[in-house]
């Protein structure tokens, strides 16, 4: 199946300010956007990449505030999600459209149709490694990259002076997926899972229904569950790895809407949720509902294939030289669930780092969860001169 065209379909409760557009993208995309900032004369231009199960919505409280600082401000629906079209949503279909540098092609040519030669890109979490690899491989065009929940370690560096070296048995390949199921309890990690054929199904038809389970996903992940206290791991070990909460390390035998079920939150703290309230909850829920999100998955089997995004292989050794910063919510373990990236990231591969910043209050939906803490992290470095 191939998302290639929309009914049609009833407009999203946006801000404001905030205006819904389709804009081809000149690399097989007709991109939903949403856009602020677009009513008078040049301005500069800030675009922002969501992650997933999340879409351009997930920007609604931050765009407003941004082009009132004086940006034009694009969130588009990325490849595999929302209101986007073009895209292959079978999970036997297009797979390598999904690959980084791909989503990275659809962000630069989103970026030229809006009529823009130099932006700063924003990502937060999947939406964070797509923005690095622009700023890491256009940095002409993407002249500042914040980095959100997810921290950037680079590309891993290709073998260097082996041409003389005597021949050697390829070392044997790590299975980190058999460690964790050699566990006590047994375990698998959150990516090989989101890899395979069933996950969309286990998600989208879930016994509880798909609301429901966005809802208990979304509060395991916040600041709102009191068990999310993170910290660095050692090692990227199965006994390390172990320490993530079950939403990241899940226990063998179950897929994710039965692994965030348990923690379902009440009604009494689901009425009181003012950062996603259940009118705002069903707009995922509706958009999910109608393309699944398989779309989304295979950005994971990208990932975990150890194939699909060979060809960042070309920019081994590179750092990303322009201005970067990096927010998290300080209740989000998305910064620490490889062992070493944080570490990286800040070392080796951003070399103009302006800062790293937690976010009290903020679990892995920082943006959602604390706007206007973002807000402010965010026009500072992008004011920033130096």
């Amino acid at each position: 199946m191939s998302i290639d065209a929309l009914p049609a379909l009833p407009a999203l409760p946006l801000p404001p300010g905030v205006r819904s557009r389709v804009v081809a993208n000149h690399n097989g995309l007709q991109m939903h956007v949403l856009e602020a900032g677009f009513e008078s004369g040049p301005r500069p231009g800030l675009l922002l990449l969501h992650g997933f199960p999340e879409l351009a919505y997930s920007w609604r409280k931050v765009m407003v505030p941004l082009a009132e600082a004086g940006w034009h401000v694009m969130a588009p629906d990325q490849r595999g999600y929302g209101r986007t079209t073009g895209w292959d949503a079978d999970y036997d279909g297009d797979l390598a459209s999904f690959r980084l540098l791909n989503l990275a092609r659809d962000a630069l040519g989103l970026v030229h149709a809006m009529g823009h030669r130099r932006v700063s890109v924003i990502g937060h979490d999947f939406g964070s490694p797509v923005a690095a690899c622009c700023a890491l491989t256009r940095p002409d065009v993407f002249e500042r990259v914040a980095l959100m929940s997810a921290p950037f370690a680079g590309v891993h560096a290709l073998p260097f002076n082996s041409a003389n070296l005597p021949p050697s048995a390829p070392a044997p390949a790590h299975d980190l997926n058999a460690d964790l199921a050699a566990l006590p309890r047994p375990r698998k990690h959150y990516q090989w899972y989101y890899s395979t054929r069933g996950a969309n199904d286990e998600m989208l038809h879930c016994p509880q229904g798909l609301h429901a389970f966005l809802r208990a996903y979304y509060h395991h992940k916040s600041a709102d569950w009191p068990h999310n206290h993170p910290h660095p791991l050692q090692a990227r070990t199965a006994s390390e790895l172990a320490q993530l909460p079950d939403y990241y390390i899940m226990d063998l035998d179950k897929g994710m809407s039965t692994t965030v079920a348990p923690q379902m939150p009440t009604a009494a703290q689901i009425a009181a949720n003012t950062w996603l309230p259940d009118r705002e909850l069903a707009v995922y829920a509706a958009e999910f509902a109608r393309t699944g999100l398989q779309g989304g998955l295979q950005w994971y089997r990208c990932q975990t294939d150890g194939h699909k995004n060979g060809d960042l292989q070309l920019y081994a050794g590179r750092t990303i030289d322009v201005p970067s910063i990096f927010i998290a919510g300080r209740a989000d373990w998305g910064p620490w669930q490889w062992p070493g990236a944080m570490q990286t990231m800040q070392n080796t591969v951003c070399t103009k780092l302006r800062g790293c910043h937690f976010v009290d209050g903020a679990g892995h939906w920082v943006q959602q969860e604390q706007p206007e803490e973002v807000t402010r992290l965010l026009l500072t470095f992008l004011r920033d001169e130096a």
